[in-house]
């Protein structure tokens, strides 16, 4: 609105001849150019959210996936029934360096988001891209560097990292006993039953082999 005042101003400028109104017309527009400068800068949009409030439906995380990689690629898979139906811009990826997005929008009146953080190495954005496939989306995420990963993130890493350093020890036995204990926590009612009383007896023949016989 400022800027339409300043550009009619300006005009009745190059048509004013009195010097009087010109002397007006000046403070005013010096008056408008000020406003104009001083304004605050437009507030961006936050795009994912306009887009998610555009298309309606909610939106739902996928959590399962499956994964594999060559020397230059680590592929990951997501299976979405009728994915290959819908409009190609309609499947987003965002790449950085350490990870991805990916956006799937208004396949069966949901949206589908995922999203990997803290990537086991480097990929490169611009390498990487996704294929949509029937029923499945491919997101190829490019190597920095031709190189074997163990896992996908660094949060799998440092997991499986912990549960190893609980199994190597220098005492086998101790090891072997945190095997039995993870059982037992995650075991049904049967496996508990069976490791008490794998326990009960290797006990007892403890017991009695401290024990001299006099018999």
């Amino acid at each position: 609105q400022l800027q339409k005042d300043l550009e009619e101003v300006k005009e009745l400028l190059t048509n004013t001849t009195r010097k009087r109104v010109r002397d007006v017309l000046v403070a005013e527009k010096h008056k408008l150019e000020l406003e104009i400068k001083n304004q605050p800068p437009p507030k961006p949009k936050d795009v994912t959210e306009e887009e998610k409030s555009s298309l309606g439906g909610y939106t739902v995380k996928i959590n399962n996936y499956g994964w594999d990689q060559s020397d230059k690629f680590v592929k990951i898979y997501i299976s979405l029934n009728g994915v290959q139906k819908l409009p190609a811009e309609n499947v987003q990826v965002n790449f950085t360096e350490r990870s991805f997005d990916l956006l799937v929008k208004n396949l069966n009146g949901k949206n589908y988001t995922m999203t990997f953080n803290n990537l086991l190495k480097p990929i490169s954005v611009e390498g990487s891209s996704r294929k949509i496939k029937t029923d499945m989306v491919l997101v190829m995420c490019k190597k920095k560097r031709e190189e074997k990963w163990d896992c996908l993130t660094q949060v799998e890493k440092e997991s499986k990292e912990k549960e190893k350093a609980a199994y190597d020890t220098a005492d086998p036995s101790e090891g072997l006993m945190n095997i039995l204990k993870k059982m037992y926590a995650e075991g049904d009612d049967e496996m508990k039953r069976t490791i008490n009383k794998a326990w009960v007896e290797s006990r007892e023949k403890q017991y009695k082999g401290d024990i001299p016989m006099d018999i």
